[in-house]
């Protein structure tokens, strides 16, 4: 064996290895059913950074959620078929065993989920719930856990937490479960945290604190975070980057500011067309997008997109018959459409813009 030989397997293991956090590399998550395979989420890939927010955005059935809980290593791996890789901190964690993934979470990765009423048991309080999720990972006794449980309620804005800590959920109100659900979330203080729309029926007053908080508590944590929403008011406040999902596939990724002002995917202009604005008036009604999202069993050929896309027959035909690829077009700015550049830029300038 020669010294290259050798020093082959060392080689490839340091590519392997990804730089980032957290990277998503070619993520497909499917459910077998008797109607056909749904194709929830379908070749994903991304990556994140301690102290960065990703806002993940699309319709619902897009595969956000899916994708979240895919991370999470909470999909049953007897009814979903789940491929890829997923490396956290130097981590795979589609090829680890449940019982690795589950060291994992509560420590690394936690997950703030879209209902904390029934996201959290209804028989326990909500003190004892965070104490349990607390001794998971901290051998620690009783006592030091209910300090520990009362602090961090009283770090979400809780008041009156060492009174609070022994109430069930059905006593908080929903802004205050929502806080209770961050509490047990960052109790082990989290690398990498997951919001699943946590904004989801609370009023705009206390959207805007549990918001406000997400930021602060990232701050102080250092955090990963990915902000899962539908919401892309949610997306503007809070995230440094943006990914579209559509059809379970990732259709733009860019920086915040680029996917709001330089937006390259006829989806993403959709989106933000039907989003309404307070910060200027505007001289058009909202612009829904015109159809309804795929069926994941019946995805279309072509560009998934292409059934709902005012734009789809300027491309020759390509768009019915071949999937775009993601591609890079400018620094940090991908998209997936078989459109010319320059051409998407003429449209966004020339009708999109304008009516926004």
């Amino acid at each position: 064996m020669t010294a290259s030989d050798e020093t082959a397997p060392a080689e490839f293991a340091e590519r392997a290895r990804p730089s980032a956090f957290l990277e998503v590399r070619d993520l497909k998550i499917h459910f077998p059913t008797d109607d056909g395979v749904v194709k929830s989420v379908d070749g994903l890939s991304f990556q994140l950074e301690r102290g960065r927010t990703l806002g993940i955005v699309g319709e619902s059935g897009s595969g956000k959620s899916v994708t979240s809980l895919g991370i999470l290593g909470l999909h049953n791996r007897q009814n979903a078929r789940v491929s890829g890789e997923i490396w956290l901190d130097g981590q795979e964690l589609v090829g680890s065993t449940p019982e690795q993934v589950r060291r994992l979470r509560g420590r690394q990765m936690a997950m703030i989920f879209q209902d904390p009423l029934s996201s959290m048991h209804p028989f326990y309080t909500v003190g004892k719930q965070i104490i349990e999720a607390y001794r998971v990972h901290n051998d620690v006794s009783k006592a030091v856990a209910r300090k520990h449980a009362i602090d961090m309620l009283g770090r979400v804005g809780i008041p009156k937490p060492d009174q609070r800590v022994d109430d069930y959920p059905h006593q908080f109100s929903g802004g205050m479960r929502q806080r209770a659900m961050i509490a047990m979330a960052l109790s082990c203080d989290p690398e990498l945290l997951i919001a699943d729309e946590p904004t989801t029926a609370l009023d705009v007053t206390v959207q805007a604190q549990i918001l406000d908080l997400i930021r602060d508590l990232q701050e102080e944590f250092n955090s990963a975070v990915i902000m899962i929403t539908h919401d892309l008011g949610v997306v503007a406040e809070l995230s440094d980057d943006i990914l579209v999902m559509y059809a379970g596939r990732c259709v733009e990724y860019a920086a915040v500011e680029d996917a709001f002002h330089r937006p390259l995917h006829p989806y993403t202009w959709g989106l933000l067309g039907s989003m309404p604005r307070l910060d200027r008036e505007r001289s058009e009604r909202l612009m829904p997008i015109k159809g309804s999202p795929p069926s994941l069993i019946n995805v279309p050929d072509g560009c998934p997109f292409h059934p709902r896309c005012p734009y789809g027959e300027l491309t020759g035909g390509k768009a019915d018959t071949e999937r775009p690829e993601l591609r890079e077009l400018e620094p940090g700015h991908k998209a997936a459409c078989h459109l010319p550049l320059e051409q998407r830029r003429e449209i966004w300038n020339a009708e999109i813009a304008p009516k926004l």
